[in-house]
């Protein structure tokens, strides 16, 4: 649970810095009645790739961390998946 906690506020941070390279302003919400579609759909793609990958490489490295303690990967194991 803290891991992903961790994980949304780095998606947001990073997310925030990211659309600053790419727009001075603020990055547009759905419900604003003036946003341009085209500016909307890409603030909306950047967050999810970033917040996707965020996620991602947190739930790994937590995972590993799990395993280091453990000895035991949590969830699917590479046999698990080959069946």
């Amino acid at each position: 649970m803290l891991s992903g906690v961790l994980a949304g506020a780095l998606a947001r941070r990073s997310f925030t810095l990211i659309w600053k390279t790419v727009d001075a302003g603020d990055p547009p919400k759905p419900d604003q009645r003036q946003a341009r579609l085209s500016r909307l759909a890409l603030a909306l793609a950047v967050e999810g790739a970033v917040f996707r990958l965020v996620r991602g490489l947190v739930d790994h490295i937590a995972r590993r961390g799990f395993a280091d303690v453990t000895g035991r990967w949590p969830g699917e194991t590479e046999a698990d998946e080959a069946r």
